[in-house]
């Protein structure tokens, strides 16, 4: 029932959609539209819009675009994944030592040197999590 109703309205939907437009002006000059007639009020008609065709999509690379072959793109991805996962390892380590070090300044209750090293463990932490979003666009 509620899908043959949906359906009906979505049928009449481009019928409500054309109303009729009515201008009025009163002697004060204020202009007033509506969609219903007023006292005084003249019907404007309005022309359709002009349509046209979507132009043509134009190619997106050039003809004349040097192109790489497989075996090309595949080694320079492989360098890519070896690298990314080279700064992974790097900032694994440091994400480490970092920690061990803000745990050791915690222990030694310095707040100035918490601070900063909280700001290195943040910092560590954003770095991985940006490389293994990287790693994971990779093919």
């Amino acid at each position: 029932m509620k899908i043959g109703y949906l359906l009906a309205m979505l049928c009449f939907y481009p019928l409500l959609a054309q109303a009729e437009i009515y201008k009025a002006v009163d002697s004060e000059g204020h202009v007033t539209y509506s969609s219903s007639p007023m006292k005084g009020a003249k019907k404007i008609i309005l022309e359709p819009l002009p349509t046209m065709a979507p132009p043509a999509r134009a190619r997106t690379t050039p003809e004349d675009f040097p192109r790489v072959d497989g075996a090309t793109q595949r080694g320079r991805d492989d360098t890519r994944r070896k690298i990314l996962q080279d700064e992974l390892n790097t900032e694994g380590r440091l994400l480490d030592e970092s920690s061990k070090n803000l745990k050791a300044a915690d222990a030694a209750r310095d707040k100035e040197k918490l601070r900063t090293l909280a700001e290195q463990v943040d910092l560590h932490q954003k770095n991985i999590d940006a490389l293994k979003t990287e790693l994971s666009k990779l093919k």
